[in-house]
Order: structure tokens, then C-alpha cells, then sequence
């Protein structure tokens, strides 16, 4: 009989360890954000860490001055045709499907096209998606330097007259958290429902 005795605590003390150990298993993957996010982590990246640009009114704008929200940094133009505005609408949806928390969100537009796009037209542009989206305009020279900080890529491609050329560019944006450190490179067309859990998680 004792040795039955034995035999079943033993049975009981693996079971048990298997499942303390599943559940640290469990945990850990909880924890770790690379197994969760729908975008690219890039937690720790020495780039894409400061914007110092004036927005659609005059004022200068850092990362840390949307301190407690995410931030979410794209780089277009006002006269695309479609990348840029289809992210734009992707961003003000995802304000909307993050309920109460939408307003910890603020999407900066950067424009790769400072000859064409004045502050007004930026205000005008941004402000048709959501009125608390910012546009930042930086000058001809700062363009390239802010381009190379973020390693995004444009370049302007010629039209039939000196005003109708447009312009290539990269298609991603960057999330930077609530505490202003780049976390995630979100891919072009992800869409709405995709950034939105992303977000979540960052705001967990």
C-alpha cells in the first residue's frame, strides 16, 4: 500500500510541476510584445528618434511634446493619390475603434514635398481626416537630413510641366509609445483593425 502511496505522490508533484511550468511558459509569451504585434517591433532602434519641425500653425514640434499618447509618424504629400490619404483614413479609423483611448493617439504628417505643401495647405489636408492630426513642413534642407534620421526614402519625378510632378516615397510610419521611444514600423495597407490592436497593446 505504501508504495502506491508513494507512486500517486509522485504522479500528483509532476503533475503539478508541469503545470506551474506550462504556466510560466504561459506567462513569458504574455509578456514578450514580439509575439503579439502586427507590425515590425523595433523596440531599441538607434534611428527615427526626433522630429524638431514646425507643424501647420508656426510651432515647433518634438516627439516628447505628445508625451502620454502614441504617436504615429508618416511621411507624404498632400497631392498623392493614394498611399497617403488611404493612411490618413486608416488612422482616423483606428481613433474610432479605439473608443475611449482614441485620443491617446496622435498621427504627425510630414510632408516630402515642402516646395508645394505651405502651411496652410497642410492644415487644410490633415485637419479633413481629424482635427487633432499634425502636419509638420520641414524646409528643402532640413528634408534630406529628417529623411535620412528616419530612413525613409522620395524623390521627385518630373511631370509634363514644372508644377505637375509628384513625388515617390516610402509608405510605412513609425509608433513611437507614451513615453516617446520608436517601438513599431507599421507596413502600408496593415489597415485599421491591425494598428488598432497594436495600439492597444502599447497602451496596456
Amino acid at each position: 500500500m505504501s508504495s502506491v502511496v508513494s507512486s500517486s505522490r509522485r504522479f500528483s508533484l509532476s503533475v503539478a510541476l508541469s503545470a506551474v511550468a506550462l504556466s510560466v511558459l504561459g506567462l513569458t509569451a504574455c509578456m514578450d510584445p514580439k509575439v503579439a504585434f502586427k507590425g515590425v517591433d523595433i523596440t531599441g532602434a538607434d534611428y527615427a528618434k526626433e522630429l524638431n519641425l514646425p507643424d501647420q500653425n508656426g510651432q515647433v514640434r518634438k516627439i516628447k511634446d505628445f508625451s502620454g499618447k502614441l504617436v504615429v509618424v508618416f511621411f507624404g504629400y498632400t497631392q498623392c493619390p493614394d498611399v497617403c490619404p488611404t493612411t490618413m483614413q486608416e488612422l482616423a479609423e483606428v481613433k474610432r475603434l479605439l473608443g475611449a483611448d482614441g485620443d491617446k493617439l496622435q498621427a504627425v504628417f510630414v510632408t516630402v514635398d515642402p516646395e508645394r505643401d505651405t502651411t496652410e495647405l497642410l492644415k487644410a489636408y490633415v485637419e479633413n481626416f481629424d482635427a487633432s492630426f499634425v502636419a509638420l513642413r520641414p524646409t528643402p534642407e532640413q528634408l534630406p537630413q529628417i529623411a535620412k534620421e528616419f530612413k525613409i526614402y522620395f524623390k521627385r519625378v518630373e511631370g509634363k510641366t514644372p508644377t505637375s510632378y509628384t513625388m515617390d516615397h516610402s509608405a510605412g510610419s513609425y509608433t513611437f509609445d507614451a513615453q516617446g521611444k520608436v517601438r513599431l514600423f507599421n507596413r502600408y495597407g496593415m489597415g485599421a483593425e491591425a494598428l488598432a490592436h497594436d495600439f492597444k497593446l502599447l497602451l496596456k
